[in-house]
């Protein structure tokens, strides 16, 4: 007997993938998003769409779950051509998408938000019926859940479980999960892994969409690369390399190893005993750092743990209510923003345009805006140093005189780091460099530029301070980091000698026996 041919993208003869797309072609105003692009993942695997900002990734996704329709081109399910109106309809045929952002309510339980919505639902249902199947699909995929519960009282990680049993409670084949591991600690993340692995075993077919190299590695049996709206490769995860899918992502050779520092000498930021209250409510408590020169420290830790308060009052933008901030030497407690970078200190905040800068103001002025001046100000000077800024850090503008709120996230990034970078290595230079969210919204080429950039800061003897929630980037950054849990240094230590499941427990705020 010979075999029926394999059904769209199948890579196994005589059965059709789970689901599959063909030559889409997707189009907005001004924007090609899909570019005649193929894609399927089959019965029981892992397959990545991966790419930069704007690749087409999630427009994608978007079809493939019904929010968007294809201009061109065919969706197939199971080998049968589709038409999906909408994520109802598309989740009526089995699919469903998990969103990066939660969509509950958080006054309604776990089992109120999984019916909530449910065209399928029975009119009439019994709470303990609903209770007992969520709690049923909870043990068998490894999602442990209450689904008594209240949406209010669950952390981020248990949020994203109740997202995932919503999907499987309604009859999900297809599941498409959107950057999942972005809010998770490390050791939801591998929870997360072991749930889906739970979910091929019994024939799911799960779309994962992240830019985390290392993560898309460790999860998936295939990866497809996506960049300016076409697939640039399709890939078996056992054939590929952490480099080679940067270079399919960005069109060149990139760096992804990480680089040390070496020597530290002497302390230039010293932060002791500090304390910061906002709202009557102690975000920093007692906080001691040092970051020497010709090292990059990294302060790691989930969103809302003191990292916002703790820059911001280094920065001098805000008054600790004890402890005390010392930049080189010099006693910058409290005492603004001009006394902090006077002493030497640089501030790249994560708020770009608002804080770091100005949008209706032009690069030029934006420039400006730090600048020790006089009365009068040389704007052909300014304007010189801007050229040799776009040119030096790659700055895609049409002009100086163009407006900051023009600009990419990237961009953006580039010209605050320009500004703060400027006279780096020299004795008026900057000697402290604080960066927060140095890479968040950019593509992989311009963080692996913006990261050049600060090992180059630490290179001419600079002490670099990153605080990020990103923990891959912190690991690769820094020579040593530091978790922050309600404000406190729950641990620390040279980033080489921390284990993964060390940082994740200190993230989750739970002690481990012997930890720094």
């Amino acid at each position: 007997m010979t075999a029926s041919p394999a059904g769209p993208g199948s890579d196994h003869p005589g059965r059709p993938a789970a689901i599959a797309a063909v030559q889409v072609t997707k189009r907005f105003p001004g924007v090609l998003a899909n570019d005649k692009v193929d894609f399927h993942v089959d019965v029981g695997e892992v397959h990545t769409i991966l790419g930069e900002n704007g690749a087409g990734k999630s427009t994608l996704a978007a079809m493939l779950c019904g929010l968007y329709q294809p201009d061109e081109g065919q969706i197939f399910l199971s080998g049968a051509p589709v038409r999906l109106r909408s994520p109802r309809e598309g989740l009526a045929k089995g699919i469903g998408m998990v969103h990066q952002h939660f969509r509950l309510v958080e006054r309604f339980t776990v089992a109120e938000n999984v019916v909530l919505g449910d065209p399928q639902q029975a009119r009439f249902i019994k709470a303990t019926e609903v209770e007992a199947r969520v709690g049923e699909i909870g043990e068998r995929f490894g999602l442990p859940i209450n689904p008594r519960a209240r949406i209010a009282d669950l952390t981020v990680g248990q949020r994203q479980r109740v997202e995932i049993v919503k999907m499987l409670y309604r009859g999900a084949d297809v599941l498409l999960l959107d950057e999942p591991t972005a809010v998770l600690t490390p050791n939801e993340v591998d929870a997360l892994f072991q749930t889906v692995e739970a979910m091929t075993a019994e024939g799911k077919a799960i779309v994962f969409i992240s830019h985390k190299l290392g993560e898309v590695m460790a999860v998936s049996d295939r990866v497809t690369v996506m960049r300016a709206g076409a697939v640039t490769g399709e890939v078996a995860t056992a054939d590929t390399s952490q480099r080679h899918l940067a270079e399919l992502m960005v069109g060149r050779p990139v760096e992804v190893e990480t680089r040390r520092g070496q020597s530290p000498s002497d302390v230039a930021l010293s932060v002791q005993g500090l304390d910061v209250v906002e709202d009557g409510q102690k975000v920093v408590d007692g906080l001691d750092l040092e970051v020497r020169r010709g090292e990059i420290v990294g302060i790691a830790g989930v969103a809302g743990n003191g990292q916002r308060p703790l820059a911001r009052a280094i920065a001098g933008m805000i008054k600790p209510s004890a402890g005390s901030v010392s930049i080189c030497g010099k006693d910058v407690t409290a005492k603004g923003t001009k006394a902090a970078r006077k002493a030497g200190l640089a501030f790249v905040p994560e708020d770009r345009l608002g804080t770091g800068l100005v949008p209706g103001l032009s690069l030029t002025d934006n420039m400006l805006l730090t600048r020790k001046r006089g009365f009068f100000v040389n704007r052909s000077e300014a304007r010189a140093e801007v050229e040799t800024a776009i040119v030096d850090y790659e700055i895609k503008t049409p002009s100086t005189e163009a407006q900051a709120r023009l600009l990419s996230g990237g961009n953006s990034q580039k010209v605050l780091l320009a500004r703060e970078l400027a006279n780096l290595g020299t004795p008026d230079g900057p000697q402290v460099v604080v960066v927060s969210s140095p890479t968040r919204g950019l593509d992989i080429g311009a963080a692996e530029f913006v990261r050049g950039l600060l090992h180059e800061a630490r290179e001419r003897g600079a002490a670099v301070l990153i605080i990020s929630e990103d923990l891959e980037e912190v690991r690769s950054l820094s020579d040593r980091m530091a978790v922050l849990y309600r404000g406190r240094v729950a641990v620390e230590g040279p980033t080489d000698q921390l284990s993964i499941e060390q940082i994740g427990l200190a993230m989750a705020g739970v002690a481990e026996e012997g930890a720094a």
